[in-house]
C-alpha cells in the first residue's frame, strides 16, 4: 500500500487543546553522520506559527545490542545532535528528561534494501494536465513486515508529501511504484533526489497515520480528531526512527 498526501512534516495536534505539548523528532541512520533529536512545544491556535524550543533536556540514546550509550549535546536551542553510525538489526532506545518529565521510544533498524532507480512516468491529471511522476524501482524481499518511506527534493527542497509502503500483499516482487505528488510538480531538467529508507513498522504507522488525519481534515487549517500514532511514551507527540537510507540523485526527463 502506498500514501501518496501533501503534507509538511510538522506535528499536528488538535489546535483548540489548552496545555502544550512535548514535540520529540529523532532520527538514525546507517549512514555515518551527525543525527538530530529536535525538541519543541506545541502552542494554541490563537497563537503565533512559532513552536518554542525545549532548552536544557537531557537527551541520550542507547544501543539495546551492545549496551554502548550516546549522549546528545545541545547545540542549538532545542536542537540536539551527536556522531556516531547506526547498525541494522539493532535495537536504540531514545531517552529524554526535559523539564522534569521523562520521554522514551524505541526503534529497531531494519535490514536495507537498495534503490535499484527512478524512472519518470507521464500522466494526465484530475485536470486533464500533463504531469511528470517519478518512478521508484527495487525489489522487495521474499519476507513480510518491510516498510518503506519515501522522500523527494526537487531542485534541492524537499517535497512535502507523504509517500509509505507496506509489502503486505507485494513481498517477493519487483516494485515498480509511481509517486504522486500533490504539492510540487516535476518538469523536464529539473534535479530531483531521492531517498529511500527501510524503517520499522511502528514509524509506518505513524506516518501512514499522520497522512490520513491530513487527507481526512482538510490540510493543517484544520483542527485533528486525533494525533499521529507515536512510538514515544510519556505523553509527547512525534517519532524517533532508526532506519537504512538509499539515495539516487538525477535530472527530470
Amino acid at each position: 500500500m502506498v500514501v501518496g498526501l501533501a503534507c509538511k512534516k510538522v506535528i499536528q495536534v488538535n489546535l483548540h487543546e489548552a496545555s502544550s505539548r512535548v514535540v520529540i523528532e529523532g532520527e538514525i541512520t546507517d549512514i555515518p553522520g551527525i543525527y538530530q533529536v529536535k525538541i519543541s512545544r506545541t502552542v494554541p491556535y490563537s497563537d503565533d506559527n512559532i513552536f518554542p524550543p525545549v532548552q536544557g533536556a537531557i537527551v541520550q540514546v542507547t544501543d539495546s545490542n551492545n549496551g554502548i550509550l550516546y549522549p546528545f549535546v545541545e547545540t542549538y536551542p532545542g536542537l540536539y545532535t551527536c556522531k556516531f553510525t547506526g547498525v541494522i538489526r539493532h535495537t536504540y532506545q531514545l531517552t529524554v528528561n526535559a523539564d522534569s518529565q521523562l520521554y522514551t521510544a524505541s526503534s529497531t533498524m531494519p535490514a536495507g534494501v537498495r534503490l535499484d532507480s527512478v524512472t519518470f512516468a507521464v500522466n494526465t491529471n484530475l485536470n486533464g494536465k500533463k504531469e511528470i511522476n517519478a518512478v521508484v524501482n527495487f525489489q522487495d524481499p521474499p519476507v513480510p513486515g518491510n516498510y518503506y518511506q519515501f522522500i523527494e527534493y526537487l531542485n534541492g527542497r524537499q517535497i512535502p508529501d507523504i509517500f509509505v509502503f507496506e509489502n503486505r500483499l507485494s513481498k517477493g516482487r519487483y516494485i515498480e511504484q509511481a509517486l504522486y505528488n500533490d504539492s510540487s510538480y516535476l518538469q523536464k531538467g529539473d534535479t530531483l533526489e531521492m531517498k529511500m529508507y527501510c524503517v520499522d513498522k511502528n514509524i509506518y504507522n505513524y506516518f501512514f497515520s499522520l497522512a490520513q488525519i491530513i487527507g481526512n481534515n482538510g490540510g493543517f487549517q484544520s483542527a485533528s480528531p486525533a494525533n499521529p500514532n507515536t512510538n514515544l511514551t510519556g505523553g509527547a507527540l512525534g517519532y524517533f526512527s532508526a532506519h537504512t537510507v538509499s539515495e539516487e540523485k538525477l535530472l527530470v526527463y
